[in-house]
């Protein structure tokens, strides 16, 4: 059984692998102040019913989150064979970017994971704490992409700095044009997001010379997928697919 592990700002985003099939996943808080201890703790609870785990493969964009991980695998799962995504890792992803090295490991994941389920080319919209919108070539380089403020730290943002405006519930409103400031606010965020999307996979595409799957992923995509014009597929675990790659081509 293979755990894997995507430990995201926001969320940690979590499946269980038996070969490629992944029988249960699950979506927790990420809490950088979290020790090993309590991690441990977090995992074996989860997986007290499960089979027991012979493989663990992690990324992570949170650092100290991936230090205490480091530690919990030291001293809870010594004998199990894991992978962590970092520079220097085998991927199979040719990185062809100014500095591969400052390239989020999640996004070379979802390159990998992409690839391997839809071909080349393609645009992987990953809607977390930031909107991730990643260009994997035919041959499945990794060849950069573009990132914008997210979903909820936009909204976050907007509450904070606006006195007469506050979070709503992230639902589609009744029309485009609001009549109240929850409906207004509501179409701004949701139409507004899914018209930057288009818009920079339009863009993407011309720059290709080709047409493009775009992919979605990440915990808030379904909110946006339905009003998109561009993007085709969603995969909610693009990334524990990559990871459960990365995993295969490093025993």
């Amino acid at each position: 059984m293979l755990l894997a592990i995507d430990v995201g700002n926001t969320n940690t985003v979590i499946g269980l692998f038996d070969g490629e099939t992944m029988l249960r996943s699950w979506r927790i808080k990420t809490d950088s102040r979290a020790t090993a201890d309590e991690m441990w703790l977090t995992y074996r609870g989860l997986l007290q019913d499960e089979p027991a785990v012979t493989g663990i493969a992690i990324c992570s964009t949170v650092p100290t989150t991936l230090r205490e991980l480091r530690t919990m695998l030291a001293r809870f799962y010594a004998d199990v064979h894991s992978v962590i995504v970092e520079p220097g890792t085998k991927t199979g992803v040719p990185v062809l970017t100014d500095n591969p090295k400052e390239v989020g490991a999640d996004r070379i994941v979802n390159t990998l994971a992409a690839h391997h389920l839809f071909g080349g080319p393609t645009i992987v919209v990953d809607f977390g704490t930031s909107t991730n919108l990643d260009v994997v070539s035919e041959r499945g380089e990794f060849l950069g992409g573009a990132l914008a403020p997210g979903v909820e730290i936009s909204v976050e943002a907007l509450a904070a700095r606006a006195a007469q405006l506050r979070k709503v519930e992230l639902v589609r409103p009744r029309n485009v044009i609001g009549k109240n400031t929850v409906e207004a606010l509501q179409s701004g965020i949701l139409y507004g997001f899914a018209g930057q999307v288009d818009g920079l996979v339009r863009r993407i595409s011309e720059e290709l010379g080709a047409s493009p799957t775009v992919v979605a992923t990440g915990g808030l995509a379904p909110l946006v997928i339905s009003e998109s014009e561009t993007i085709t597929e969603h995969r909610p675990d693009l990334t524990l697919v990559g990871l459960r790659l990365v995993h295969a081509r490093n025993l």
